[in-house]
């Protein structure tokens, strides 16, 4: 499996408790924090969910 990059490019001040909820999985939180994980198929979708908050790069 490959790996991802995910880095917090907009804030989640207004978001639902479920985005808010779902950057906290991905290990997020505050602008410019990254996370790095493997991708699978739950990953893309909490990424569909909050895509317009984050940026994604394959490593």
């Amino acid at each position: 499996m490959s790996e991802v990059k995910i880095t917090q490019v907009r804030s989640g001040i207004g978001q639902s408790d479920r985005h808010l909820g779902t950057l906290r999985a991905l290990g997020l939180g505050k602008i410019g924090r990254s996370a790095d994980h493997k991708d699978s198929p739950q990953l893309q979708g909490m990424l569909r969910q909050v895509r317009h908050l984050v940026n994604v790069e394959a490593k």
